[in-house]
């Protein structure tokens, strides 16, 4: 079934009126999230009307609909991508088995864990994003930032499903506890540190939406490949909605650029107090935001060597990113993988088992698509005719997870003293200084067709409408 049943308290197309026991269980916990929504949501924007894009279908073709919609009253719900008929298990020690339609006894503690880590990711960026609206820098940026949090919010419903319907009591508990964590909080914070981090304006949410939704791609991608049918449907529609999320990092970094590649040209310098006297973000203040959220992300891929990760792949219930497009035996039992280790003060490979060292080869492709968006910023860049090239740092710069954790390696992968570390930090991440100019740019423009002076308008506007068209309605 590919369309969704919008008559339902709870729009869904898994066939939800028919076991009335998870009905009735996800009906009270709506409340909640609605009240968590209320109070954790973005902030101040209730009453708006917000040109928003709901899905209709699961179907790629034709899958969303755009119209004005108060965000309480969005119509969050659970969507599948239809079953694939006699799916089979196609990596691991169960290859060539049937996809499970349930949850296996011997699995169900760490897919439950798989899935309360995912969920507890899509409340928690809505946390760090809640503020956000207030400085937005234009009515087509606000809008963005709605849809992404709309979404976020749908991603959480996709997850806290799987919990009541395959994990019975236990899964219940955990739906409610993925509405009482909160981000940034000491006593009861979000599982993942890269979630307890602040977003305090525009160019962290950009930063954030470019590399930290594009781990939750690779994330989502992998656990599209499960051996349990229900996850890899949940993800997979998921993964249509992140790419949207995606867009909005890698435009509005670009947008950034933009604006600053033109004021430097008009004002013939690289100066950056000249730059920032003119109300632009220069790019070596850009390069350091770029340096911190990256580092940051790839921390999130986990420790470089991992019996946890091993034993996911072992049994089936995670791949890799792209698992069938691999020519390899989809076992990897006797395969050998490099990942990185310090000896004697220098960055050495280290050859180990690849089952154990699949986090480092999800954070590998990560890496490589994360260069991609990148090159497309640079081309920005070169088009102004200006000689500097934005890069994306060696990835033992700055870790705190794994073997490199509190190694000091600069972003060019060169290990370095304390000393020398603290003597250069100001030129590799963001100071206190850059934090502070930043959020001095961020004041709210809401007339429609109206950019801040930091960032340039976008080449075309939201389901073919101009870039000036009203897309919040502040009533």
């Amino acid at each position: 079934m590919s369309s969704i049943d919008y008559s339902q308290k709870i729009p869904n197309n898994v066939n939800l009126s028919e076991d009335r026991t998870l009905q009735r269980a996800l009906e009270s916990w709506q409340p909640d999230y609605l009240k968590w929504w209320q109070d954790m949501g973005p902030d101040g924007s209730h009453g708006f009307d917000v040109y928003l894009r709901t899905a209709t279908s699961v179907d790629p073709q034709g899958w969303a609909h755009f119209d004005y919609v108060k965000m309480p009253e969005y119509r969050w719900g659970i969507f599948l991508n239809p079953a694939e008929q006699d799916r089979k298990i196609h990596f691991g020690d169960h290859l060539g088995e049937a996809a499970w339609q349930d949850v296996p006894g011997e699995h169900r503690a760490n897919l439950r864990r798989i899935i309360v880590t995912q969920g507890d990711t899509e409340p928690a960026s809505v946390e760090q994003q809640r503020h956000l609206g207030l400085t937005a820098p234009s009515m087509y940026d606000l809008r963005n930032l709605f849809q992404v949090n709309v979404e976020e919010g749908r991603h959480l419903w996709a997850m806290v499903y799987l919990l009541h319907k395959y994990f019975g009591r236990d899964g219940r508990e955990e739906g409610e506890a993925l509405l009482e964590r909160r981000s940034g909080q000491e006593d009861n914070p979000r599982i993942l540190q890269a979630f307890n981090e602040k977003t305090p304006d525009w160019l962290s949410f950009f930063m954030f939406t470019y590399f930290t939704d594009r781990d939750g791609k690779f994330q989502l991608c992998a656990l599209a490949e499960s051996s349990f049918d229900p996850l890899a449907r949940t993800t997979k529609f998921m993964l249509t909605e992140e790419a949207h999320h995606m867009f909005v990092g890698e435009s509005g970094v670009s947008r950034v650029i933009q604006r600053t590649v033109d004021m430097m040209n008009q004002l013939k310098t690289d100066d950056v107090q000249k730059l920032r006297n003119a109300g632009v973000i220069d790019l070596p203040t850009l390069q350091r935001y770029l340096n911190f959220h990256f580092s940051v992300t790839i921390d999130l891929f986990g420790a470089d060597e991992s019996s946890n990760a091993a034993t996911f792949y072992s049994t089936g219930l995670k791949g890799r990113f792209e698992e069938g497009k691999r020519a390899d035996d989809h076992i990897l039992k006797g395969q050998h993988y490099k990942v990185l280790n310090v000896v004697d003060g220098k960055l050495v490979d280290k050859d180990v088992p690849m089952l154990n060292a699949l986090n480092e080869v999800l954070r590998d492709d990560y890496i490589k698509d994360s260069v991609g968006g990148v090159t497309r910023w640079n081309r920005v860049i070169e088009k102004a005719g200006i000689p500097f090239r934005l890069t994306v740092p060696h990835k033992a710069f700055n870790r705190r997870i794994g073997a490199l954790a509190g190694v000091r390696v600069s972003p060019e992968g060169q290990v370095v003293s304390e000393a020398e570390w603290n003597a250069k930090v100001k030129d590799w991440l963001p100071t206190a200084e850059d934090r502070a100019y930043v959020t001095s740019l961020m004041g709210r423009v809401v007339e429609p067709g109206k950019f801040a002076g930091w960032i340039a308008p976008p080449v075309m506007g939201i389901n073919r409408q101009p870039v000036d068209f009203e897309y919040v309605r502040f009533n």
